[in-house]
């Protein structure tokens, strides 16, 4: 193989993990965006990552949105919503956000492979991507090409970017629109 046809195989894994997330899950969760008065994401590793730029890009579109760690995220209150990247939904130090997370009383999403693991238990949403990892022994049957959770941190990644173009349409922003929050010192 060459790097097209990895390319075209990869792009057929995400295509088939993307094909089988809902899209009543889809809607559920960009509601639960647009109602919060804040949003922290929360993710660790190449997951974390991609809740990076999913906190990016909704603070392009004009919600207040946060990176649990970083140094400039204020208090979480009860009226906040978590999201969690997390395809096993185990990975400790995200365990024991989302178990603050739910003593201090906001809701919390989880976009993972496994919902009912611990952190999905503790989740008032849980959105499924059925992508394969070795950290979580699911996938709907989703083989992949690729080493460790690469299909699942991707098909997230792209995921997220997907429910940035649904809140984008329920509002009828446009690009150049999100565009005028962009950083501009840098």
């Amino acid at each position: 193989m060459n790097v097209a046809d990895y390319g075209s195989a990869i792009l057929e894994e995400l295509r088939a993990v993307l094909s089988k997330v809902s899209p009543d899950e889809v809607s559920a969760f960009a509601g639960d965006l647009l109602a919060a008065r804040r949003i922290f994401v929360a993710g660790a590793g190449r997951s974390g990552l991609a809740g990076r730029a999913f906190a990016m890009r909704l603070m392009h579109f004009g919600l207040d949105a946060f990176v649990i760690g970083e140094i400039a995220t204020p208090a979480y209150s009860g009226d906040d919503l978590l999201v969690v990247c997390s395809g096993s939904g185990e990975t400790g130090s995200l365990v024991s956000i989302a178990d603050k997370a739910r003593r201090i009383g906001g809701k919390i999403a989880l976009v993972t492979i496994v919902p009912d693991s611990t952190i999905g238990k503790l989740a008032d949403r849980r959105l499924v991507l059925p992508a394969p990892s070795p950290k979580a022994k699911a996938g709907d049957g989703v083989r992949s090409i690729q080493p460790m959770g690469s299909l699942f941190e991707q098909a997230l990644l792209l995921l997220l970017d997907a429910v940035i173009l649904e809140l984008m349409a329920r509002r009828g922003a446009t690009s150049d629109g999100m565009f005028t929050r962009h950083a501009n010192l840098e």
